[in-house]
């Protein structure tokens, strides 16, 4: 039950082999972060094959405006392919915690062997690049200067204006990479700037601030909200959070991991803490560059308020970064991911992640998809966590523009559990009386994140084999992954930032919301049963499941995503539905 079905993902043609371009990157270092060897000369037995970084012809075909400046720092990462009979064999443990398996010594396993990273770095030797090879062989980092790379890689990097004014670098000519390491990588990322980056969804549907009596300093005695937000209470009473919480179960022991690529305010995150009781352990990890102070958009804040109120116990990791112009890319993406497999490989705690992050699949290349993908199936099959991703906020067209279909990757990802968003109401008494797809068409000229919950077929993943539910194949299947599995509550969620209490909505408070209730389930899991589930299978197993009474998620059945309208079972606005935590626990029970 805990492994995900990995699904077929496609394979991106990587005509010229991804890996031996790892050993050209590669000529540069020794183990250690850096070199200071003496230039030698290249082997003369070695053959170069050109690397095809999948760019869009019309794009390389702009035009050009001049070399990218020498002296330009280049973060280049070299994805490898992960062994997949190795993986399969540590998803089907059912706790990493009591397996016995130490992941580190499993590395030479599940990437590359120590002999092999020997082999590439005979190819190094040059002074000014540092080098790093992750803790479970898969991901490589070169940094290096653009004029040093250009001789490793025999091309130059320029700058190409595209039609929409956007600039971006590339390679002049296709790189050349020698060819022994073609067939182990995957993806090359920081040889160009095309993919657009990726976005956060909070913030840019903000809603107006709470009545003046409450646009106060929080504290603990002043978290009273008006009628038309939600607080943590009223959620967690909705979805049966609470219930756990009367039986002990907090998240205690329990660790979320959100991926940020922005800054917060610590007054603003302790504030809140302050109003919901929270004390699990609050932890930063800046990944790279720090970002800067005062420029989030919310993103965060609303991703630290609603794990801290609902798994008040729990323990929390930011992870944090920008690149070198200060903003979040998917290079320091992946960073983040590998920086959390890192951290976690011999980790007794169970973990989630969460990740409100993302953009359109049409806006990116196929080398940050393979990265991605790798590094996501090994938090879930070797790290044994639930990676939940925002489905992000234009409905039915994630690149924001009217009736082009389109979602939202890494959420289209297999190894992803996509979280969509619904607009929850509840009665006086705090319990929950409808709820509905999110959804706000009232301007179709261009969305700024408030159409609604994310959702549709991706263009370019395969549909994984999960248990079949009711509305999984539908009129619209197409043998692509159907996006999302799950949804929660995603409007009017009460966040305190920048000083002020604020309705916040997004399916980035969704998302959130959904890793907090997996870190009480599994709490309880682990006390009762000395195990916990993980991965999206868990969920088409649960709806799949033939229970003689209960509803594990409340199906949404009433609205749309502006195309795709909610039916009864799992649809493209909400997926399966909100979550019913006490009857999801008790449908789980009846699978171990």
């Amino acid at each position: 039950m805990q492994g995900c079905h990995s699904g077929a993902r496609k394979r991106f043609s990587t005509t010229v082999s991804v890996l031996s371009l790892l050993a050209v990157l590669l000529m540069a270092c020794s183990s250690s972060d850096k070199t200071t060897a003496t230039p030698t000369p290249t082997p003369t037995n070695v053959q170069y094959v050109d690397y095809d970084l999948h760019i869009p012809p019309d794009a390389l075909n702009s035009p050009t405006i001049g070399p990218l400046p020498p002296d330009t720092k280049l973060h280049v990462i070299i994805t490898f392919k992960a062994n997949q009979d190795e993986l399969k064999k540590l998803k089907a443990l059912k706790n990493k915690a009591d397996s016995g398996v130490d992941l580190k010594q499993e590395a030479n396993k599940i990437g590359i062997t120590d002999e092999q990273y020997a082999k590439i770095k005979q190819y190094l030797g040059v002074d000014g690049v540092s080098l790093s090879l992750d803790t479970l062989h898969t991901n490589l980092t070169v940094d290096a200067k653009a004029s040093l790379l250009e001789r490793l890689l025999q091309t130059r990097f320029v700058q190409h204006k595209l039609k929409n004014g956007r600039v971006f670098y590339a390679p002049e000519t296709a790189p050349k990479i020698p060819d022994f390491m073609k067939d182990r990588i995957v993806g090359i990322n920081g040889l160009d700037n095309y993919s657009q980056a990726p976005t956060g969804h909070a913030g840019l549907q903000k809603a107006s601030p709470l009545t003046s009596a409450s646009k106060q300093t929080a504290h603990a005695n002043n978290c009273f909200l008006d009628n038309q937000t939600l607080d943590n209470q009223q959620v967690a009473h909705a979805y049966g959070y609470d219930s756990f919480w009367k039986e002990g179960f907090s998240g205690k022991g329990m660790t979320v991991n959100l991926v940020e690529l922005e800054s917060f305010d610590q007054s603003d995150a302790q504030g809140y803490f302050d109003c919901v009781g929270y004390k699990g352990n609050f932890n930063v990890v800046n990944v790279g560059q720090e970002p800067p102070a005062g420029k989030g958009i919310g993103e965060s804040t609303l991703d630290i308020d609603m794990v801290a109120g609902l798994a008040p116990y729990a323990d929390m990791n930011i992870y944090q970064g920008v690149d070198e112009q200060g903003v979040g890319s998917w290079n320091v993406f992946n960073d983040i991911l590998a920086k959390i497999a890192n951290d976690n490989t011999n980790s007794k705690k169970p973990s989630v992640v969460s990740i409100s992050w993302g953009g359109a699949e049409s806006d990116m290349t196929p080398e940050v998809y393979n990265a991605m993908s790798t590094n996501l199936q090994l938090l879930t099959d070797a790290e044994h966590m639930t990676v939940f991703i925002a489905s992000m906020d234009c409905g039915a067209f994630s690149n924001r523009e009217w009736n082009q279909l389109g979602v939202s990757y890494p959420a289209s990802d297999p190894y992803a559990t996509a979280v969509g968003g619904t607009q929850l109401s509840v009665d006086g008494q705090g319990n929950r009386s409808s709820e509905v797809v999110w959804q706000d068409g009232s301007d179709k000229s261009k969305c700024e994140n408030q159409w609604g919950s994310g959702g549709g077929l991706s263009s370019e993943f395969d549909q994984p084999q999960y248990a079949d539910t009711l509305g999984l194949k539908n009129s619209y299947s197409n043998g692509h992954r159907q996006v999302p599995d799950i949804a929660a509550a995603a409007k009017n969620l009460a966040v305190f930032y920048k000083g002020e209490w604020y309705n916040f909505a997004g399916t980035s408070a969704a998302t959130p919301i959904w890793a907090a209730g997996m870190a009480l389930l599994n709490q309880k899991l682990i006390v009762k049963h000395k195990m916990y589930v993980y991965s999206t299978d868990l969920f088409y197993e649960v709806a799949h499941a033939k229970q003689s009474k209960g509803h594990p998620f409340y199906d949404i059945t009433k609205g749309d995503n502006l195309y795709y309208p909610a039916t009864k079972g799992w649809d493209y606005a909400t997926g399966l539905g909100a979550p019913n935590l006490t009857d999801f626990y008790t449908a789980v029970e009846g699978l171990l």
